[in-house]
């Protein structure tokens, strides 16, 4: 920076430089139009990806939750999501960057304010280091300050409990020895607490990590757990807790309303190298729609096979209306029990009409009419169960009584061995308990509840592949369900897993285990 001091007394070299001084500053600015030209279009190009990106998210999300949603697998839509969310980040980082270059004063997005406010808050200050003016040297003093927050993780953390039990005796008899017992523990003489088991479990049957990834996530912090130990803890974990499935398959056999399915979990055969078909039944309540007042819940139970008689004997003595997809076990089992009416499901009538509506006029025609049934369940899901029957009788009936007709005159104009013939048959051999729903508000339309509990063992089945046997298949259905009843409860499943082992491991009654159930914590 020139100061007066530097300036040349002769005119003529003064006008030197000046001119060299414009020169100078003409090509500045000459190449910082370049370079904000250059970021401008390099501004653009990332705006364009971040536009092409998003546009396929959007892609996706049609197919997830448009009237194609039949297409994508849900699992497999978050696996591709996943891939270009990730990539429309690092659109977004490069259109930062380019930002910043530019020196860009648009106001950035923050999310001050947003984190939960249970979270540790470990404060830094950004501080200048000199405390005296640029300009003039005086003191500078605080006139206010910019606060940012940032979500922060310390990854799993293991520490050592250390219990110490004095022992003391008495000088004056010396016979006796008086300690404090032991606290009792989940695994006896071994080396968890009750938060290891349950962070354990959680990883396992709510996260889907195996117990062998486990074991090398642990070992990245040099404590060598062997998979087999991880099992025992499971093992003896699920001795346990079983008790607590049991007594949530009994209140739910209580229940006036019930969702029952099931779906195939692969058990490794000991003896055969190859695995058999086993089964996983979920039945389930949920109440919510109509505004019941039962808290919602879940219980799996696991079986060898698909029996009709499994259904029956995991029923117990329910009485009252059993919503269902069209397995004959199902309809078997009303048969044996008058007590058990059946109410189907319109869901699965309409992916069998789906299949063909590229083809069939009558299938497209259906998929509409069921399209008006689903319409009128949005307008009533809320209200209770009088409103939703008054509402169906008012709008859904007709539509109903005029699809029976429709499908009864298509049948006779169709080939019997047709697929639509068969869609057809399916919903008419089903229609009085298609048609339950109409009579009473607490009926759903579907069985989407269910088949949304029914989801876990899907996943697991492609993070585990197969269970070892069929004791493992049985565990996970008892710690699966406890662990979907938190999430049902809004819980977190760690932190009651870790206080009902405890509680378990002390000896809790037995005619008292509904007090350790994640719903009783939110009632």
């Amino acid at each position: 920076m020139l100061t007066e001091a530097d300036l040349p007394e002769d005119v003529a070299t003064l006008r030197a430089l000046v001119l060299e001084q414009s020169r100078m500053l003409a090509e500045v600015q000459v190449a910082k139009e370049a370079q904000v030209a250059e970021l401008t279009l390099a501004k653009g190009e990332a705006d364009a990806e971040i536009e092409r990106l998003q546009a396929i998210i959007d892609a996706f999300m049609r197919h997830r939750f448009g009237p194609r949603s039949e297409q994508l697998d849900p699992d497999q839509l978050q696996l591709g999501l996943e891939d270009v969310e990730t990539a429309l980040g690092q659109a977004r980082a490069s259109r930062d960057a380019v930002s910043q270059l530019a020196q860009s004063h648009e106001p950035r997005k923050t999310n001050r304010g947003s984190l939960p406010g249970h979270l540790e808050r470990v404060e830094q200050v950004v501080d200048v280091e000199d405390k005296a003016c640029p300009c003039c040297g005086g003191a500078l003093h605080a006139i206010g300050e910019d606060v940012s927050e940032r979500l922060d993780v310390v990854p799993t953390t293991f520490r050592v409990l250390v219990t110490r039990r004095p022992r003391y005796g008495c000088r004056s008899c010396e016979g006796a020895v008086v300690q404090a017992p032991a606290p009792a523990r989940i695994v006896e003489g071994g080396i968890p607490t009750e938060a290891l088991i349950a962070q354990v479990l959680v990883s396992k049957y709510a996260d889907h990590v195996p117990l062998y990834r486990q074991a090398q996530i642990y070992a990245r912090q040099d404590i060598k757990l062997d998979r087999s130990t991880l099992a025992d803890w499971v093992g003896r974990a699920a001795w346990y807790l079983r008790p607590l499935r049991d007594c949530t398959l009994e209140e739910l056999r209580r229940s006036q309303r019930l969702f029952a399915d099931e779906t195939t979990a692969p058990v490794l055969e000991p003896g055969r190298g190859r695995t058999k078909t086993g089964q996983i039944w979920a039945y389930a309540r949920d109440d919510r729609p109509w505004g019941g007042s039962d808290p919602p819940m879940v219980a799996y139970v696991y079986a060898p096979d698909r029996k009709a008689e499994r259904s029956d004997a995991h029923l117990g003595d329910f009485a009252g209306i059993l919503q269902v997809d069209g397995y004959g076990g199902y309809t078997a089992l009303a048969k044996r029990r008058q007590q058990v009416s059946l109410a189907f499901c319109w869901s699965h009538v309409r992916r069998k009409f789906f299949e063909l509506a590229d083809k069939s006029p009558v299938a497209t025609e259906l998929l509409r009419r069921i399209a008006i049934l689903y319409a009128v369940e949005d307008e009533v899901r809320g209200t209770s169960a009088e409103q939703r029957r008054a509402m169906r009788a008012e709008h859904s009936r007709v539509v109903v009584d005029d699809l029976k007709l429709y499908l009864e005159a298509r049948l006779r104009q169709v080939s019997a061995k047709s697929k639509l013939a068969d869609a057809i048959r399916y919903a008419l051999s089903r229609w009085d308990g298609l048609s339950r729903f109409l009579d009473d508000g607490r009926v759903d339309l579907d069985t989407n509840i269910v088949e949304r509990s029914i989801r876990p063992p899907a996943l697991n089945r492609k993070n585990a592949l197969f269970a070892g046997s069929d004791e493992g298949g049985d565990n996970w259905a008892v710690i699966a369900t406890l662990i979907e009843n938190c999430k049902l409860s809004g819980i977190n499943p760690h932190e009651w897993l870790t206080r009902t082992l405890v509680a378990l491991a002390k000896g809790h009654p037995a005619n008292r285990l509904s007090e350790l159930m994640p719903w009783t914590a939110v009632l």
